[in-house]
């Protein structure tokens, strides 16, 4: 259904005041009490974009999490990419992660609870993958918890419609162009409907709980206990939140409910993570901080195609002294002109970083759409591999990489750079992470910017570029 967008001061003015005591302190040691992990399985790897100093796997091997389980961190990522995948793959890789989380816990002797991390804006394989991880985990919750609140983003849940902020507007997701997805699009922006549409009418949109502002601002966590204790057999609850103090309110009593026994599996954006992981937030990081040569050139690889994104690359192709080539996507999908595309760029990568210039390289902005979800998905992954075929063929280590765009950064780290296991360092502008690669990776050591397809200004990427400069 078509909503009008809402001018944001007039929303929020009508609002509660939120609640008035901080509870980060009160959910740590609720996390601390309870002994349980958090696993958290990224669709994309941008949904490391709210943590920091945790660990990133892309590997699920049994004995691969049980390590990781008996590790001091208290969470981890397991980088699934399955938003890059059909259903099918993304339903098959969901129940290996869980049934291998289950026999490495038992075998490490530990709990955990499972955050199924997707986009702000509503992408991805819902419900699919979701009855999946749980099917694998072979657990019974009393509720899903659905949570795409992004405060980075500028990504609010009121009245439980979900909106995308754009400066004093808020503009309902369901009329945003990440609705118009071609393989994972909808109408609805009402998350009851949206259930409701995803699930195809087997969920219909008067059976989902909503947690309100109110039950948050006003009931507190206490109340919010209450209402989780009536969630039976894998009921669907949506959670409404404006300010990390609402979700603050919320993972508190969602901590309280689980210590009387109930047992929720989580589908969230990013802001949730943080909350629920008791990850205290941390200033954005200083260049000092990536610990990168005092020379040299970066390499910026754009491959994601949403409006935004092209803006930025605009804003970047405009600056002085950035060497820049373009990936022409319709070659690299011929098998008869792929190879010569791909040794056309990548000897123009190398003699710009052998010159010590910051290089960028992005796909023609042209959107080659298939038949269908399938075909289209198909589509994607031979531009994908065509940009890891370029990285693997230069031969010159850069300053640092930054990818723009989840899939083409999930892409580049495992079958580009090898990594199997990496740092999440921070955030070098809010909703950008940044990565410190593992020792097995291609680069070891070097800083690698996740820089998702529908976060930042115009201005930003070329912001973080000038900013990484040497001086």
């Amino acid at each position: 259904m078509k909503r009008e967008p809402v001018h944001k001061p007039g929303l929020l003015r009508n609002l509660p005041d939120p609640w008035p005591a901080d509870l980060r302190p009160q959910i740590l040691e609720a996390i601390r009490t309870s002994g349980r992990k958090v696993v958290v399985l990224d669709d994309d790897p941008t949904g490391t974009q709210t943590v920091h100093g945790i660990p990133v796997l892309t590997q699920w091997s049994p004995e691969t999490l049980k390590a990781e389980l008996a590790n001091r961190f208290q969470a981890f990522f397991i980088l699934t990419n399955s938003r890059s995948f059909p259903l099918d793959v993304a339903r098959r890789m969901n129940r290996e992660i869980g049934r291998n989380l289950v026999r490495a816990a038992h075998e490490e002797g530990c709990q955990f609870v499972v955050v199924s991390r997707s986009d702000s804006t509503l992408r991805g394989h819902f419900p699919g993958e979701v009855e999946a991880l749980a099917d694998g985990l072979a657990m019974h919750f009393d509720a899903w918890i659905i949570s795409p609140f992004f405060l980075e983003g500028g990504r609010l849940t009121v009245g439980d419609v979900h909106y995308l902020e754009e400066g004093e507007l808020l503009i309902p997701v369901g009329d945003t162009e990440f609705a118009r997805d071609p393989v994972f699009g909808y109408t609805e922006s009402n998350l009851c409907f949206w259930v409701e549409e995803k699930t195809h009418g087997r969920i219909p949109h008067h059976q989902v709980i909503s947690i309100s502002l109110e039950d948050e601002r006003k009931g507190g966590p206490t109340g919010i206990t209450e209402r989780l204790m009536t969630c039976t057999d894998g009921q669907v609850c949506i959670v409404n939140a404006v300010t990390y103090r609402d979700l603050e309110v919320f993972v508190k009593g969602l901590l309280d409910a689980e210590a009387h026994g109930k047992r929720f599996l989580y589908r969230s954006a990013a802001s949730f993570v943080q909350v629920r992981a008791g990850i205290t937030p941390r200033p954005l990081l200083s260049p000092s901080e990536l610990n990168m040569p005092e020379a040299g050139g970066g390499l910026i690889i754009v491959g994601s195609h949403v409006p935004r994104t092209t803006g930025q690359l605009h804003a970047l192709l405009a600056q002085p002294k950035i060497a820049q080539v373009e990936v022409h996507v319709e070659a690299l999908i011929d098998k008869h002109r792929s190879q010569e595309e791909v040794e056309r760029v990548v000897q123009f990568v190398d003699a710009a970083l052998k010159g010590a210039k910051d290089v960028v390289l992005y796909t023609s902005r042209k959107v080659l759409n298939g038949k269908g979800e399938q075909h289209s998905l198909s589509i994607g992954k031979r531009i994908s591999e065509g940009l890891i075929a370029i990285l693997r063929s230069t031969s010159t280590r850069p300053r640092y990489v930054i990818t723009k765009g989840g899939i083409t950064s999930s892409d580049i780290a495992t079958k580009g750079l090898g990594v199997k296991r990496a740092m999440v360092l921070g955030q070098i502008l809010p909703g950008v992470p940044v990565w410190r690669l593992g020792a097995e990776s291609r680069y070891p050591g070097i800083p690698y910017i996740v820089f998702p397809g529908n976060v930042g200004t115009v201005g930003a990427l070329a912001d973080i570029v000038t900013f990484l400069k040497p001086t």
